[in-house]
């Protein structure tokens, strides 16, 4: 009997049936190669327009950090008693915008939910990106960036230390760690993908890029087998980051004594912020490359729909924090705790504080129908107010209380944001999409080995 006269008949597992529920049957291992190493090619001339658009915000940003450190800090908006302003909301933003690859790539693995596949190497990319987006604002908030080894502890002549108990070094730490995990946990996860591109390459370039990220792979048993063991490994290791890394930068918060900050919900609360605004990002990234590269049959609605979930469930839990700081102000002692949450609703920043609530409980409350959650150009956009209203969530917590501290002798003095400021807030997005946009076309922007394992495995009928 031919090759051609083959018929084929899959023997499922209940494993299996979880796997393959939204992979479709006529994906096969030879078309789901040549359709995720599609992105890996020539760019075109749309991806040339949006990177060197990308690029010139990136100049326009690096101008205005040029002319801060020339001029100093103060071309910044910030004034007493406001000193952190847009750099601090910056870096705990893209904080939260990196953890969701954590999530996806790690959590989900330990529990076997099998439509991470389709969609993690593009949150484990994010979450490299968002790292290294969100450690430039500590340095640009220095004034004095060339001194920013001065945070990190090192043996030296005069034997100075910097302070271990305050909080801002413990971001050095927690973002320090974090960036080095998820970058290797990044690359072990590439390595089987980085292999089929070396093999299947459009061009040498490309072929050289996979023969440095693959590190020598030929897929043997064993390889395999110390693959998925370190994999596992990894995965066990970044979880506890996950809930680590984003509960050390609210520490940064609730250690002061500042009204809206000392809370003990701070830390499960930015935990689940830094989720909310993740899976949004990430559904943002997916429905564009989906649509545009015609991947509709690997990430289907199915793998958006249970992102969507994702976004409705820590919608819920956000929205919980803030009825709870609401009731503790309004319930406990202190008068300036009151205050506070009446004046970030009813104050000087009243927009900021209505924008936060419309866009992170009031919006997300669409998600609960189906026919939103499977309505992608209707997800995007609530996914976009999703980021929006997280932003403002940081601007209101950092700015709305510095500016009433318990001495009322400054509260008069209103913080605006300058256009060094908003320059380098649209840089920072200029700077993650730039990385973004190279890296889906040098690297493999969907996993290949373990999308295959959802396929049905065949098995020769007898003739």
């Amino acid at each position: 009997m031919s090759e051609e006269e083959i018929t084929y008949e899959t023997e499922m597992t209940a494993d299996d049936v979880g796997a393959t529920e939204h992979v479709p049957e006529t994906v096969t291992q030879k078309s789901l190669t040549a359709d995720c190493l599609r992105l890996i090619q020539r760019p075109g001339w749309l991806w040339w327009v949006v990177f060197l658009f990308d690029l010139a915000i990136l100049a326009v940003a690096m101008v205005a950090e040029r002319n801060q450190i020339v001029q100093g800090i103060g071309v910044a908006g910030h004034t007493r008693p406001v000193m952190w302003a847009s750099y601090v909301t910056n870096f705990v933003f893209w904080v939260g915008i990196a953890h969701c690859g954590t999530l996806v790539s790690a959590i989900l693995f330990l529990f076997r939910s099998h439509f991470r596949r389709a969609v993690y190497r593009v949150a484990e990319a994010m979450t490299v990106f968002g790292v290294m987006t969100a450690g430039l604002f500590p340095i640009i908030h220095l004034g004095r960036p060339w001194f920013a080894y001065w945070l990190f502890p090192y043996p030296h002549q005069r034997q100075l230390w910097p302070n271990f108990r305050s909080p801002l070094e413990w971001d050095v730490f927690a973002v320090s760690t974090y960036l080095t995990v998820s970058t290797i946990f990044f690359l072990v996860g590439i390595i089987p993908d980085a292999a089929a591109q070396r093999d299947h390459g459009a061009n040498r370039f490309y072929r050289l890029i996979g023969h440095i990220f693959s590190f020598g792979w030929t897929g043997a048993n064993h390889q395999w087998k110390h693959f998925y063991g370190a994999y596992l490994y990894f995965a066990a290791f970044a979880t506890p980051l996950v809930l680590s890394v984003h509960s050390v930068v609210s520490w940064d918060f609730a250690m002061a004594q500042v009204p809206g900050w000392h809370s003990t919900i701070f830390a499960p609360y930015f935990v689940a912020g830094a989720i909310f605004s993740g899976v949004a990002l990430v559904i943002n990234l997916l429905i564009p490359i989906r649509s545009v590269f015609k991947l509709e049959h690997i990430v289907t609605v199915d793998h958006i729909e249970k992102l969507s979930k994702l976004v409705l469930l820590t919608s819920m839990i956000v929205t919980y924090s803030y009825l709870v700081e609401i009731f503790s102000a309004w319930y406990g002692p202190s008068s300036n705790e009151r205050d506070m949450f009446m004046w970030r609703f009813f104050g000087h920043f009243w927009w900021a504080g209505w924008t936060m609530a419309t866009c992170n409980s009031l919006i997300p409350l669409l998600l609960w129908s189906k026919k939103v959650r499977r309505n992608l150009p209707l997800l995007f956009v609530i996914c976009l107010f999703v980021n929006v209203g997280m932003w403002f969530e940081r601007f209101v917590i950092i700015v709305s209380s510095l500016a009433r501290p318990f001495d009322p002798a400054p509260w008069g003095v209103n913080y605006k944001m300058s256009w060094t400021e908003g320059a380098i807030l649209a840089g920072s997005f200029a700077w993650f999409f730039m990385f973004f946009l190279i890296f889906i076309r040098v690297l493999p922007a969907f996993s290949l080995a373990e999308i295959k394992e959802t396929l049905r495995a065949p098995m020769r009928r007898k003739a």
